[in-house]
């Protein structure tokens, strides 16, 4: 039975890319044991929120099960799960009901300055192995890009993102034209009769992204996709990614687990939902820049291809802490 006796928050500023931020989240219990968790790119309000009441719920409570504590945070759960799997000494995959122990990958590529450089940058990553490869998209830099891609290399798994940018579904109805495999986030979270029109006109499988198992029901009832776009630091526990992925398994959907921000704690967690047996499309945790992580070893895929820690308890990854404290913002510590 878990007891924690002392926890650190940390918020860091990663120092490449778009230097955006990430709040780690460390447990000791009475043995020495740490567990570890992280969301991404926080909220403002959930540093205040952590420092007024994360003492208070976890130290010196004893607690069966991570589910037990409501926290509503995502890093807090992470590192309960991950304080928890390893005084059992099992990975973190297994513990949630994961059965791959490799994940294919998709890479995730950001519009170009030009289309040429585009299909450059994607001969690339076919190179490096990959076989599957998503292209962000928005409006006025869709049709173009994709058909110069599709032409390029017909053979490859093409999936597009747009972002939450669209509102005129014929923009979208003329990619289907290119043979996609998937069409992700192209309208608004809230607007679900434009997803099922969408995914009535086209081939191609509409994907939603949802933060809860309860805003995925509208797009189960009115079938207005095919695929869940599960974001594991999106939710507020990973029980809670379960169900959403039990749910739409369940509904005969495909499901892609996606989470390539951050400093490689929540990239973890995602491989580990990714292992579901549900989590049938490539993942995705391969958001550069690598040098932002301070797990060894990273996490990313080699050759296209993504290996789950199952030799190790917990997430499966040792942390750099010196490398942490130098990318600290601020900390505080109980």
């Amino acid at each position: 039975m878990p007891r924690v006796r002392e926890l650190e928050v940390f918020r860091l500023v990663l120092p490449l890319g778009r230097r955006s931020e990430s709040l780690l989240v460390k447990l000791t219990d009475h043995g020495g044991m740490t567990g570890w968790g992280e969301a991404t790119a926080p909220p403002a309000k959930t540093w205040s929120r952590l420092e007024e009441t994360l003492a208070a719920l976890l130290i010196g409570v004893d607690w069966e099960h991570p589910d037990t504590l409501p926290s509503g945070d995502s890093a807090v759960d992470m590192a309960c799960w991950d304080l928890w799997t390893k005084m059992r000494g099992v990975p973190l995959a297994e513990a949630i009901g994961g059965t791959r122990t490799s994940l294919m990958a998709t890479v995730r590529l950001s519009p170009d300055s030009s289309v040429e450089g585009l299909v450059t940058r994607v001969n690339q990553q076919i190179c490096a192995g990959y076989g599957h490869v998503t292209l962000d998209v928005r409006p006025g830099w869709d049709v173009e890009p994709v058909r110069a891609v599709r032409q390029a290399y017909p053979a490859l798994t093409l999936a597009v993102d747009c972002g939450n940018a669209y509102t005129d579904l014929d923009q979208l109805v003329a990619l289907d034209s290119y043979g996609l495999e998937v069409i992700e986030r192209p309208f608004a979270t809230t607007d679900v009769h434009s997803h099922a029109s969408l995914q009535d006109q086209v081939t191609a499988s509409v994907a939603v992204e949802v933060a809860s198992a309860a805003e995925l029901d509208d797009y189960l009832t009115l079938r207005a996709a095919r695929v869940l776009l599960l974001r594991p630091a999106a939710f507020p526990s990973l029980s809670e990614a379960r169900r959403a992925h039990d749910r739409a398994a369940a509904a005969g959907w495909d499901i892609q687990c996606t989470g390539g921000q951050g400093a490689g704690l929540a990239r973890a967690a995602t491989v580990a939902v990714a292992s579901l047996p549900g989590c049938t499309l490539p993942c995705d945790v391969t958001q550069p820049p690598r040098q932002n992580q301070i797990v060894t070893p990273v996490v990313g895929a080699n050759g296209g291809v993504i290996a789950v820690p199952l030799t190790q308890s917990g997430l499966g990854h040792e942390i750099d802490e010196d490398r942490l404290r130098r990318m600290t913002k601020e900390s505080f510590h109980a």
